[in-house]
């Protein structure tokens, strides 16, 4: 199983980027899939959710408006597309898959992250 973000790196304020999670090794049109993020100091956060059939999203607050997460499943891919980025905004983007099945069965994983900083 993998998670591979990529699209991050640095950018001024104002400015957009567009994160990309690659996903393999997992059934990913079953998954619904989120983007976190954490900052130094500072504990990971949920940024944006997409369900599996990418129907749905819901977005944290800080980020409503301006971030926007989607999917391509025929691609196994998970995007977020960031504008007006702000200095705050500066954090490790973590791409995240979760199943929840019958019960308590749960199965979930975590990519290794990429680095977005805000800065002029």
């Amino acid at each position: 199983v993998q998670l591979v973000e990529s699209g991050g790196g640095l950018v001024q304020p104002g400015g957009s980027l567009r994160l990309s999670c690659a996903a393999s090794g997992f059934t990913f049109s079953r998954y619904a899939m989120s983007w976190y993020r954490q900052a130094p100091g500072k504990e990971r956060e949920l940024v944006a959710a997409i369900t599996s059939a990418g129907g749905s999203t819901n977005y944290a607050d800080s980020v409503k408006g301006r971030f926007t997460i989607s999917r391509d499943n025929a691609k196994n891919m998970v995007y977020l597309q960031m504008n007006s980025l702000k200095p705050e905004d500066t954090a490790v983007y973590y791409c995240y898959a979760i199943y929840q099945g019958i019960g308590s069965m749960k199965y979930d994983y975590w990519g290794q992250g990429t680095q977005v900083t805000v800065s002029s």
